[in-house]
């Protein structure tokens, strides 16, 4: 079980005793700048197969993480702040500013829980402790695409 407590608390980030999400957050966020480091212009590629990839591995160790600590959804099961994160950079090619701003901005939406998020967060089981984060993540994803939107018809390149 050692190993899969690693897992699901993403490197044991999810016991940080201060903001263990923002900590699990911050380890998608790193997994993100090393998958860029190694891939290069394809990173988006390489983020779109893990998250796919990913997700039902991802749910399962939420599922042990939830039995391993006996509580629904518990806060050192962090695993679910790095697929919400890698969603909320999915298919944008690799960009400090938006890495950093997907970080603010879903940890604003995981933190909020918006509608469905918040409902979907009490299924049962790893997938309830999966799903609101990925939620976020679409949600994240789409404010970047207003913000880039919005700023490439001001001109402002960010690229």
């Amino acid at each position: 079980m050692r190993i899969k407590e690693f897992l699901f608390t993403a490197f044991y980030a999810g016991h940080s005793p201060v903001a263990p999400g923002t900590a699990g957050t911050l380890v998608g966020m790193a997994l993100y700048f090393i998958v860029f480091l190694l891939s290069g212009e394809i990173s988006w590629v390489v983020n779109l197969i893990a998250v796919v990839a990913l997700f039902y591995p991802f749910m399962k160790l939420a599922d042990d993480g939830e039995r391993y600590f006996g509580v629904k959804d518990p806060e050192q099961v962090v695993i679910d702040e790095i697929m919400g994160y890698w969603i909320s950079v999915l298919f944008y090619p690799f960009n400090i500013k938006i890495a950093v701003a997907a970080f603010f901005v879903f940890r604003f939406f995981d933190i909020l829980k918006p509608w469905p998020a918040g409902k979907l967060q009490s299924l049962r089981g790893g997938l309830g402790i999966m799903i609101d984060d990925c939620v976020a993540g679409v949600y994240t994803n789409l404010i970047l695409l207003a913000a880039v939107l919005v700023l490439k018809l001001f001109h402002v390149d960010i690229y």
